[in-house]
C-alpha cells in the first residue's frame, strides 16, 4: 500500500511539473500581450513602442510601473483598500499630465458593483475622469468634496480606484520633473518589454 501510494505521489509530481514548464512561456507571452494591449488601450493608440520601464514605490511602499513609449507614458498603480482587496490600474497620461485612458488590470471588487470601475470612469460615462489633470486638483469622489460621481452603491471601490489614479499621475509627475525625481522612493530601471 505504501509503495503505491508513493508510486502515484511521484507521477502526479512529474505530471505537475512537466506542465508547469510547459505552461510558463505562454503565461508570460499572455502577460506581456495583455500589457502591450493595455498600454495601447490608455494611451489610445495601437502602435505605442515601450522605450523604458521604471519602477518606483509610493509614499505607502507599493510597487509603481512606469512605461515610457514613444507615444506617451502609462503607469501601473495600485490600491490595496478596495472593498474586495487590491485594485491594480493602468494609466495613460499625455504631456500635460491630463489622462488620455486607463484600463483595471487586476481587481477583487463584487461582480455588478464594483467590478463596474472596468467602464464607470470611461469617458461619457458618469464618473468620468478622461481627460482631467490629477495634477491641477486630486481626483476624489463627490461625497470626499471632489468633482467625480462615485460607482452607485460601491463608494470604497471608487475611492481605491481613484486613489489607484492619484499614485499613478504622481509617479508620472516625478518622472517628468526636470531632475526625475519626485517624493517616491527607490527607483529601479528594467529592460524594455518588447511589444
Amino acid at each position: 500500500m505504501l509503495c503505491v501510494l508513493t508510486l502515484i505521489s511521484v507521477i502526479a509530481a512529474g505530471a505537475l511539473a512537466y506542465v508547469n514548464k510547459i505552461t510558463v512561456g505562454p503565461i508570460e507571452e499572455n502577460k506581456a500581450r495583455t500589457l502591450a494591449e493595455g498600454i495601447n488601450s490608455v494611451l489610445g493608440v495601437t502602435d505605442a513602442q515601450v522605450q523604458d520601464t521604471k519602477t518606483v514605490q509610493d509614499a505607502n511602499g507599493n510597487e509603481v510601473i512606469l512605461y515610457a513609449t514613444d507615444k506617451g507614458m502609462a503607469v501601473q498603480a495600485i490600491d490595496p483598500n478596495g472593498f474586495g482587496g487590491t485594485l491594480k490600474v493602468l494609466v495613460g497620461f499625455d504631456e500635460a499630465g491630463a489622462i488620455k485612458g486607463y484600463t483595471v488590470l487586476e481587481h477583487a471588487e463584487t461582480p455588478g458593483l464594483g467590478a463596474k470601475a472596468d467602464f464607470w470612469f470611461q469617458k461619457g460615462e458618469k464618473g468620468d475622469i478622461i481627460g482631467k489633470n490629477p495634477g491641477e486638483k486630486e481626483l476624489t469622489v463627490s461625497k470626499d468634496g471632489g468633482d467625480v460621481d462615485a460607482i452607485t452603491a460601491s463608494t470604497i471601490t471608487s475611492r481605491a480606484f481613484l486613489r489607484a489614479v492619484n499614485i499613478a499621475f504622481h509617479a508620472y509627475a516625478g518622472a517628468s520633473a526636470p531632475d526625475g525625481q519626485s517624493g517616491a522612493s527607490k527607483q529601479q530601471t528594467h529592460p524594455s518589454p518588447s511589444l
